[in-house]
């Protein structure tokens, strides 16, 4: 269970990336039905702290305040340095050893690659210091095009925002996505985005854009239960088929079928942690037709089952349960 948090402060840090692990983890939001984590920030000199921008945080626990953290996490600092103080990295090694969460956001994958956490597993920062990362570490796999990945309990995120997409894919995983949502919605983002780093890279040309396609999107949420082939899809926006699963993969980052399977896994989720009823008919509302299926997705994509994620999730008491 995610309880404990300890973000581990180093020199030269960046005051948004370490702003998203302190809003995703150590705010108090109980009133909301929301999580509450004992978050600390920890370093190896106590005192302050330079940050990026001529700022500094006064920070007081040592890292031994991270020993017994559920979930150790670095932000972004410098300029993709390799040169990590030792005791960091013993701290970053003990963490992995005992089975905690390792995370880190933009270039704090730096730090992860140092301490040897990246080697055999797949891994992510701002496309600006993928190859950096990838030289510097060649025993991993970057790929600079996501925005995030999680290997084996080691979560790396990409560039500055979409640290709040790899904090709260970890919170969805152990908590359920009730929470996830619930922290989403306090800071005002979506709780899931599809795509990735290609997004931002390079913008299509001025004259291949469109302005949104946000009323179309917003038709396939609101009907997951129908048959959404591009064919219908592409006639509500108004374009070509080409032309509409072109201009949706560049501004989602994924095809209408994928995004489309996405929403409806939201949904099925949704559905198994705050009702009572059955798997055919949340199969049904959430457009996957039947339980089968919608098995099939959860375990290609989820890597659990309904009946397993609702035993794991559910705010509902076990008794009233309906079973199909």
């Amino acid at each position: 269970m995610l309880r404990t948090i300890a973000v581990i402060a180093i020199p030269d840090m960046a005051p948004f990336e370490f702003g998203v692990l302190a809003e995703v983890f150590g705010i108090d939001r109980s009133e909301h039905g929301g999580p509450t984590f004992d978050f600390h920030v920890v370093t190896a000199d106590p005192g302050v702290v330079p940050m990026k921008n001529n700022l500094g945080l006064v920070v007081s626990e040592g890292l031994e305040y991270a020993a017994d953290a559920d979930l150790v996490a670095v932000p972004a600092f410098g300029s993709a340095q390799t040169d990590i103080d030792p005791r960091i990295v013993e701290t970053l090694r003990a963490a992995e050893r005992r089975g905690a969460w390792v995370l880190s956001v933009c270039s704090g994958a730096f730090a992860l690659g140092a301490a040897g956490l990246l080697d055999g597993r797949r891994s992510t920062t701002h496309w600006m210091h993928a190859e950096s990362l990838a030289r510097a570490f060649p025993g991993t796999d970057v790929d600079p095009d996501v925005l995030f990945v999680e290997d084996d309990r080691v979560i790396t995120g990409a560039g500055t925002a979409a640290g709040i997409d790899a904090c709260l894919h970890l919170v969805r995983t152990e908590l359920g996505a009730a929470a996830a949502n619930v922290i989403a919605r306090r800071m005002v983002v979506p709780p899931q985005r599809d795509g990735g780093q290609a997004q931002f890279i390079q913008a299509p040309p001025e004259h291949e854009r469109v302005s949104s396609l946000a009323a179309v999107t917003s038709w396939m949420v609101e009907n997951l239960a129908e048959d959404q082939p591009v064919s219908v899809l592409a006639r509500r926006a108004l374009m070509s088929e080409r032309t509409f699963a072109r201009r949706f993969r560049a501004e989602l980052g994924a095809t209408p079928a994928a995004w489309l399977t996405r929403q409806r896994l939201i949904r099925a989720q949704h559905l198994l942690e705050q009702t009572d009823l059955g798997l055919e008919r949340i199969a049904e509302e959430s457009g996957f037709g039947s339980a089968s299926v919608m098995r099939h997705h959860f375990v290609r994509t989820l890597k659990t089952t309904p009946n397993a994620y609702r035993r794991a999730f559910s705010c509902v008491d076990d008794d009233s349960l309906l079973t199909v």
